[in-house]
């Protein structure tokens, strides 16, 4: 993982690009209005983070994991709670 930190550009970055390696993850991204030479110039300002893909992949496989035990676990909840009703 390579942190870019915050990052400026004509251009509205996408969300995530991937790349044959490479994914680059934009995130926070807002629409600034700088003043250059009196004249107004629209920009985004974004946090970028670059992943190798393999890495990448590892992460979602991970977050993929972690909803699936929440999902797990409010359906548990649910259960005792229906239970608690009847």
């Amino acid at each position: 993982m390579k942190n870019y930190g915050l990052q400026r550009s004509a251009v509205e970055p996408k969300a995530v690009e991937i790349t044959e390696s490479k994914v680059f993850v934009a995130t926070d991204i807002e629409q600034v209005t700088l003043t250059m030479d009196e004249q107004e110039v629209q920009e985004y300002q974004f946090n970028l983070v670059e992943y190798d893909k393999d890495e990448y992949i590892k992460i979602i496989s991970e977050k993929n994991e972690e909803l699936e035990q929440q999902m797990t676990d409010t359906q548990l909840a649910l259960c005792d709670v229906y239970e608690m009703l009847a």
